[in-house]
């Protein structure tokens, strides 16, 4: 049996390999914050000894590997696949940054290291086939901690204090490895608008202040799921409606 040409056994791996990965991501919640290594001997002991299962996020894993698959398909060779691969890699990434800096606002200095360290394997090794794509990748990673800094530095000029973490900005620049120039530029604009109408929603509702200070990189993730599944051309058309207020026809 196959979805969109696909076998569905490809799926039920995604599904299994989703649900042990959303497990580690919770382990990683854990020790990441605490500048403790992720991969260690302890994880063995420690859930042996005291293990809960996180079936929030093991699902939430398990369903966007599931649409991974789907969306990006399984192709005949390795580097065909390698947007799948990279996607797949930078999920559990991802959903941590989410966690962690909307409980503790930080995104620890690790995570993003690793991400900006897998982004360049996987921008070199797009390079082997087509050295244009490793270039963009590269300026975008330099684009995307490029805006975020420059707003940080601003926000800090005028208001006495940061826009938004550096964390942020570490962030966008590691994204912009898996993304390039288009989509992260995508990205950034997406995160504040996506940050602005949840953010009015949270002081609407007083789950947040007025003058509390509102965790960005959730709004990034989201954003970075978001380009991930949507083709570029319909989020383009989509954000550039809603930016000229329905003037803008395509």
């Amino acid at each position: 049996m196959y979805i969109n040409d696909t076998n569905i056994g490809f799926y039920i791996v995604a599904l299994i390999i989703g649900l042990i990965v959303g497990q580690f991501v919770d382990w990683m919640n854990k020790r990441l914050p605490e500048y403790k290594k992720v991969f260690t001997k302890e994880i063995f002991k420690e859930y042996k000894m005291n293990f809960k299962p996180n079936y929030i996020l093991m699902v939430i894993t398990a369903v966007i590997y599931i649409i991974l698959v789907y969306v990006f398909g399984i192709q005949k060779n390795f580097i065909e696949n390698l947007t799948l691969i990279k996607y797949l890699i930078l999920t559990p990434m991802l959903l941590s940054a989410f966690v962690i800096d909307y409980r503790l606002q930080i995104i620890p200095n690790r995570l993003n290291l690793t991400m900006f360290e897998v982004g360049i394997v996987i921008a070199f090794l797009y390079g082997t086939s087509n050295v244009a794509i490793t270039i963009d990748m590269l300026l975008g990673m330099l684009v995307g901690a490029g805006i975020f800094l420059v707003i940080t530095l601003i926000g800090g000029l005028i208001y006495g204090k940061e826009a938004m973490g550096f964390g942020d900005v570490k962030l966008m620049g590691a994204l912009g490895l898996y993304f390039g120039v288009s989509n992260i530029l995508l990205i950034s604009v997406m995160s504040f608008l996506i940050g602005a109408i949840l953010g009015i929603i949270l002081i609407i509702s007083k789950i947040k202040k007025s003058d509390e200070y509102i965790p960005f990189g959730p709004f990034i993730v989201i954003s970075t799921f978001i380009t991930i599944m949507i083709p570029f051309n319909i989020l383009l058309n989509v954000l550039m409606t809603i930016l000229t207020l329905g003037m803008y026809q395509k």
